[in-house]
């Protein structure tokens, strides 16, 4: 038999740097952190060849004391957290005190510290696991931190290393990440000795937006939303793209937890969710979102490289984040051109110009007061090109004809954010003119998001809600799901769903929402209870029944090809600006478009 004996200690390090430095930004990434938490106003990262020859990360944070150098390389030596409670609430980037152990096992290393008001730092080296004796050297006050030729010492590891330029891309990106998750810090990025990124320290929301445009262009701002809401001991603040801002990949999504970039599935399904009617299939939204809770609500140490959080509340955290996106998102209308501006109280807000009601008066109300200024009707095209059974009545106003009032005469003083149609191209496209130039408007997708938001709200009053099954249906599923069944019986309950546990494996179904007759009721049970067991919450039956109001709306607007008046498209126009999410339609694309009039002229090389 084999002989049971403890491991040495480089050998116990460089498998524990097998977990936690996976490449070189695996280094960096541990490395700037802990310079944020020595309190680094500004950190200095310095690579050549992509990382593998040198790394250097140099912080005027609190430093190191001589005595603790030593510490600082060792195995499970940590400043921040010194007991159970400790690791309970911890606040702090790192917390194991494997990180320094970990890269000076597969490097050679050094480290040189000088603590806030002494006169002389020190500087400590690591080859191969060997550590040599502190000594003085010349540093300003901070830490510097090299590691050179790494994994020279594990061939293995080496190998999986991928070329310079995509090594040095990860770093990159990294500290992306980094710098927009502390906006309060100056971070200098070099490769090969010359200047990648400079982002200087941000001291004021204008100046934290002009760093998040550095990052995710500059086109963000004008097209995304600022949040910032509270409730329940969570905190969500930060900037969503519109939906019309989408990405093919979702390569621009950072979201953070008390400062700590995280990779979660309950805030990616969240999100999603939260984007379900508004963003064209495929597409991937746009943010950078700051959630901020108890530290004790949040388990941190899930994952060796932290990337990974588990909530204590789950729904709750689910929940909120959902409601506080979509509830943003649904205040977007067509007509609004967003743009960065300044308030009174300091603050970046996002305001639209010429597109907002007047202070104090809702969406409705003011497109109500256009009408009538303008001497139009409300949208009634008397389209029913399919028949909507029950609900065609919440389509709006019984059809009549459409007035013959005169568009009234140009004031962009006055005008609305959509203005006044002028003509209607090839019966598909509404031509109108505002304020800032020529806005273009897909009359079919614009009246489908009218007629599908007027549905959603007649269905929350509608009494219809659920059909009794004539005969109950048994359905086998996991433990798990058996069990979230029986939790959730009365929110189910609420959305017209009657199930009931009848074994531990076993549900069984008596009722299903009156829209959803002839649905597979078994498949949308285990879908429901799918999503209850692994998130907590489920939308499956909400969105199922959107979907089915969506192509009742899709086949009861109008159809390209229909010749409308001029009333009848102002009276589009107006629905459009007081319906929520108005800007794309009930597939996500985009219901209207801007052509200002410095693009006209450009169009035309015309000189101003």
């Amino acid at each position: 038999m084999t002989v049971i004996r403890p491991l040495p200690p480089e050998l116990i390090n460089q498998i524990a740097a097998g977990e936690v430095i996976e490449r070189p930004s695996s280094v960096v990434k541990e490395l700037v952190e802990n310079s944020l938490d020595a309190g680094a106003t500004r950190i200095e990262v310095e690579i050549e060849a992509g990382g593998a020859r040198l790394i250097r990360v140099r912080d005027d944070g609190d430093g190191i004391h001589a005595d603790e150098l030593s510490l600082a390389v060792a195995s499970h030596a940590t400043s921040k957290i010194g007991s159970f409670d400790d690791l309970e609430h911890v606040a702090s980037m790192g917390f194991r005190g494997e990180a320094l152990a970990s890269v000076s096992s597969v490097a050679r290393f050094a480290l040189t510290s000088r603590v806030r008001d002494q006169d002389a730092a020190f500087r400590i080296e690591v080859d191969g696991g060997g550590l040599q004796a502190a000594r003085p050297a010349q540093h300003p006050q901070g830490t510097s931190v090299e590691v050179r030729d790494l994994f020279y010492n594990v061939p293995a590891r080496k190998k999986f290393m991928r070329a310079e330029r995509t090594e040095f891309a990860h770093i990159d990106d990294l500290l992306k990440s980094l710098a927009l998750a502390r906006s309060s810090v100056e971070f200098r990025l070099s490769h090969n000795g010359k200047p990648v990124r400079i982002w200087k320290a941000a001291c004021d929301e204008q100046a934290q937006l002009v760093r998040v445009a550095e990052v995710l262009g500059e086109e963000f701002p004008a097209q995304s939303l600022r949040i910032d809401h509270a409730a329940a001991g969570l905190h969500l603040s930060g900037w969503v793209g519109l939906p019309t801002a989408s990405r093919a990949q979702a390569d621009a999504q950072y979201f953070y937890v008390n400062g700590r970039l995280v990779r979660d599935r309950i805030v990616a399904h969240a999100v999603r969710q939260a984007y379900a009617d508004v963003l064209f299939h495929g597409r991937h939204a746009a943010f950078v979102l700051y959630l901020e809770l108890d530290p004790a609500g949040v388990d941190v140490n899930v994952h060796p490289a932290k990337h990974e959080v588990r909530f204590r509340e789950q729904r709750l955290v689910h929940d909120f984040l959902f409601r506080t996106l979509h509830e943003a998102l649904a205040q977007t209308r067509a007509g609004q051109v967003a743009s960065p501006v300044q308030a009174e109280d300091g603050h970046l807000r996002l305001a639209s110009a010429s597109a907002s009601p007047p202070p104090g008066m809702p969406a409705v109300a003011a497109a109500s007061a256009w009408l009538g200024r303008a001497g139009q009707s409300r949208l009634a095209l008397g389209v029913r090109e399919a028949p909507l059974a029950d609900y065609a009545a919440l389509l709006g106003e019984s059809p009549r004809m459409a007035g013959t009032a005169p568009m009234p005469a140009a004031d962009d003083a006055e005008s609305p954010p959509l203005g006044y149609a002028i003509a209607q191209l090839k019966s598909i496209y509404v031509l109108a003119e505002n304020a800032h130039g020529l806005v273009l408007v897909d009359m079919h997708a614009a009246h489908e998001r009218i007629t599908y938001e007027k549905l959603k709200s007649g269905r929350v009053t509608s009494n219809l809600r659920s059909q009794v099954l004539l005969v109950p249906l048994s359905i086998a599923v996991s433990a798990k799901e058996a069990a979230a069944a029986e939790e959730h019986a009365e929110a189910l309950a609420e959305w017209g769903l009657e199930l009931s546990r009848s074994g531990p494996a076993t549900i069984v179904v008596r009722r299903i929402p009156a829209l959803l007759e002839g649905a597979d009721v078994g498949q949308l049970s285990r879908d429901v209870l799918s999503e209850l067991a692994q998130h907590g919450s489920s939308r499956r039956l909400q969105e199922l029944e959107n979907e089915l109001l969506s192509t009742m709306a899709c086949h009861g607007s109008v159809r390209a090809g229909r010749r409308l008046t001029i009333p009848e498209m102002n009276a589009l126009l107006r629905e459009m600006e007081a319906t929520e999410r108005s800007g794309q339609c009930n597939h996500g694309r985009p219901t209207w478009v801007q052509l200002s009039l410095a693009e006209l002229d450009k169009l035309f090389m015309r000189g101003r």
